[in-house]
């Protein structure tokens, strides 16, 4: 982590459907986030490590929490700061996936926490297509103006 803190960099993957578009996001996984639903959702993300475009990790971390390729052109969405002060940067790309097939990777976190026992979890346990009105219910809220832009873009 450098002196600037943390930053994360992820992409907000769009298919066109008539009459607009759905947005594919994820639901974090571990036993923290599993009975939580509205507001917890994301745009598949992780940090940025030193020397690392900020591009190259949103297409590197959407493979590791998703197990699909990001294909297509990118368009930068901008950046936010989430609660935590973290900084979170995204590119959209038009795609397309079956949720059912989503495979993540695993990391390994304290669980309960402060009882020094490790547990393996999936860094995602689901993805789903939404609509933009459903996805402003379950998009943690600082992510929200990625929606919105994503949906100024294909306005123009």
């Amino acid at each position: 982590m450098t002196k600037r803190g943390k930053q994360s960099a992820g992409l907000l993957m769009y298919r066109t459907k008539a009459g607009g578009f759905e947005v594919f996001l994820v639901h974090p996984g571990g036993p923290f986030w599993a009975k939580k639903d509205a507001g917890a959702w994301t745009v598949p993300k992780g940090e940025i490590e030193n020397g690392e475009e900020p591009l190259a990790t949103a297409q590197r971390e959407f493979v590791e929490e998703t197990g699909f390729t990001a294909q297509g052109t990118f368009f930068e969405l901008g950046s936010v700061t989430q609660k935590s002060g973290k900084v979170v940067f995204s590119w959209a790309f038009e795609g397309d996936c079956d949720p059912a097939e989503l495979r993540s990777n695993t990391c390994e976190i304290e669980w309960p926490p402060r009882s020094k026992r490790l547990v393996r979890i999936p860094e995602v346990d689901r993805g789903e297509w939404f609509t933009p009105s459903a996805a402003r219910t379950y998009l943690r809220a600082e992510q929200h103006a990625f929606l919105s832009r994503l949906e100024e873009k294909l306005r123009e």
